[in-house]
């Protein structure tokens, strides 16, 4: 909000000199550039700034899910929450347009997994989850499991399963 209040009083002022150089005061002419390459520098700056927020939005797709914890999500404006669920409704069509059928997640596995069951902790009562053999299993707080890992990395970045390192 200061660089953009700064441009406009920068813009205002080189609008008044313009006028008065074009009636004959040329010595402002060197003004006028200088105050144009200081707007110029802070339009980069602000870009800068919008471009290095939207790539940390798009990451805490990645890290979060479809779903951004209201912490996170009271820090942004408006647009960037407009633009989130259009990345997360862009992403998702991508992800169902490839692998078959049912599609393929691409923000499971981020890293490649050392073994394809893990042990869990429930920090939270979450409820049934189901698994793909169809066993349902009762998520309650500080309950321990040993579950497939593609099916609980979404709840342990949401905070509700806890991984536990042997």
């Amino acid at each position: 909000r200061q660089a953009l209040e700064e441009m406009r009083a920068l813009y205002e002022r080189n609008q008044t000199d313009v006028s008065e150089a074009k009636s004959g005061r040329a010595d402002l002419i060197f003004l006028i550039r200088f105050r144009h390459c200081c707007l110029l520098r802070n339009q980069r700056c602000i870009l800068a700034y919008l471009y290095d927020r939207l790539l940390r939005i798009r990451a805490l797709r990645w890290e979060y899910g479809s779903i951004l914890p209201n912490a996170i999500q009271f820090h942004m404006s408006a647009e960037e929450v407009e633009w989130f669920n259009r990345y997360k409704k862009s992403l998702a069509t991508y992800m169902r347009s490839v692998g078959g059928e049912e599609g393929l997640d691409l923000t499971q596995d981020i890293k490649p997994p050392k073994s394809l069951y893990i042990e869990v902790r429930c920090l939270r009562d979450y409820g049934e989850f189901e698994i793909d053999d169809g066993t349902t299993i009762l998520l309650k707080k500080n309950s321990q499991h040993f579950l497939p890992r593609w099916k609980c990395e979404q709840l342990i970045r949401q905070g509700v399963l806890e991984h536990i390192l042997s």
